[in-house]
């Protein structure tokens, strides 16, 4: 049997996202797909367009087996240590062959051969990543500069020019890191996932959410499934007073632990949030060429969750667990498989928790606090220990 994984959000699920479960099982011929997919808090630093069962339910219903959950401490984070934690969660599973994801260049040889150079832990390349870092460029620029400046001029430079790109990167160095025999699978996408303008067929999530959040709906109806349209209700949610008062309770020194907030960071969002009460408006204020929106809110998304970086290493070094959202009636031996390999515990109700310890059982707490808060803001009554059978 042949189990292909993907990682993704579905913020939310459309065309595109179709499409690459097709691909999977028509093109890589897979007899079973596992998404591993974010919480309610997504990489971008923002609340999903609707709950993480409902996402994992359009997700089962679209084609796939089996829907994971991707721990909050690592779905919104940068793209490293979401892909550092994605891969952790496929390698405990111990029964997936491939992750496939989608790119907007390079073929898998490619994605190998950058993964592995960037990898390298040689005294010459982290001296010359130092000095590319000073310069104030991005970690994935900074590396390939420095690889660059040690001969490497056969590397492929658009492997770090878009998002998707740098995250099947990030994905494929984690693969090599942790040894775990997973094949790699870059599947050409459609189009610009940021782009804001909404296409007819396939369009990016990013111009769904910018249309949901103009509440012109209707416009949508032909980008997505029709289950998807009938479980969208409104966006966005009452999340703004809360992150905010999180920004004002949290002194500087709390926000500094928190990763990417460096150099000061934090006292120029406690400085800006005086006389900016507004997400957007403070977003749009800290951020810099230096500091993007996306970095910013992530900040504020782990300042509002309480994650720090010392959370986040503790996470990455340590076993920690397989949440299974949702699972498709007729693969419901897929749990066996899993639970039959996995080198960590499976939970599929609330009795399985008992068998978490320390940074597990934090962990999971963690996205325990997440599905609380989300309730909160958006109403929902969405039980943490579920497991849905669709």
């Amino acid at each position: 049997m042949k189990i292909c994984a993907c990682v993704a959000e579905y913020n939310p699920f459309h065309l595109g996202h179709l499409k690459h479960i097709d691909y999977m099982k028509t093109v890589l011929g897979a007899d079973k797909i596992i998404v591993i997919m974010s919480g309610n808090f997504t990489q971008r630093g923002e609340p999903a367009v609707c709950d993480k069962f409902t996402r994992a339910r359009w997700a089962v219903l679209s084609g796939a087996d089996m829907v994971i959950e991707l721990p909050a401490v690592f779905a919104t984070a940068n793209a490293e240590i979401f892909a550092k934690g994605a891969i952790n969660v496929l390698s405990a599973l111990g029964c997936v062959d491939g992750l496939c994801f989608g790119v907007e260049s390079g073929d898998k040889e490619a994605y190998l051969s950058l993964a592995e150079a960037m990898n390298d832990e040689s005294k010459e390349f982290k001296k010359a990543l130092k000095e590319k870092l000073d310069g104030g460029i991005s970690l994935a620029k900074a590396k390939f500069e420095a690889l660059k400046s040690l001969g490497r001029e056969d590397l492929d430079q658009n492997l770090i020019s878009s998002p998707n790109n740098i995250l099947g990167l990030e994905y494929t160095k984690a693969i090599l890191k942790n040894k775990c025999g997973i094949e790699i699978y870059p599947m050409i996408r459609e189009g610009d996932h940021n782009d804001k303008t909404l296409k007819k067929g396939i369009t990016s999530a990013t111009s769904i959410r910018e249309v949901l959040k103009s509440g012109e709906k209707k416009k949508i109806k032909k980008s997505v499934p029709p289950f998807v349209y009938t479980d969208i209700k409104e966006y966005p949610y009452a999340f703004n007073k809360l992150i905010m008062a999180s920004v004002l309770k949290n002194s500087a020194d709390y926000m500094a632990k928190i990763i990417d907030c460096t150099e000061g960071l934090e006292n120029r969002i406690k400085a800006f949030s005086k006389d900016n009460n507004d997400v957007e408006t403070l977003v749009e204020k800290v951020s810099t060429k230096r500091y993007t929106q996306a970095r910013v809110r992530r900040i504020l998304t782990a300042n509002f969750l309480g994650i720090d970086k010392y959370m986040i290493e503790d996470c990455l070094e340590c076993k920690l667990y397989t949440k299974i959202l949702a699972v498709d009636e007729n693969a419901k031996d897929l749990i066996s498989i899993v639970n039959s390999y996995s080198s960590v515990p499976v939970l599929t109700r609330k009795s399985d928790v008992s068998s978490l310890k320390k940074t597990a059982l934090k962990c999971f707490e963690l996205d325990v606090l997440a599905n609380d808060l989300y309730n909160l803001a958006t109403g929902n009554k969405q039980n943490e220990n579920l497991t849905l059978f669709v």
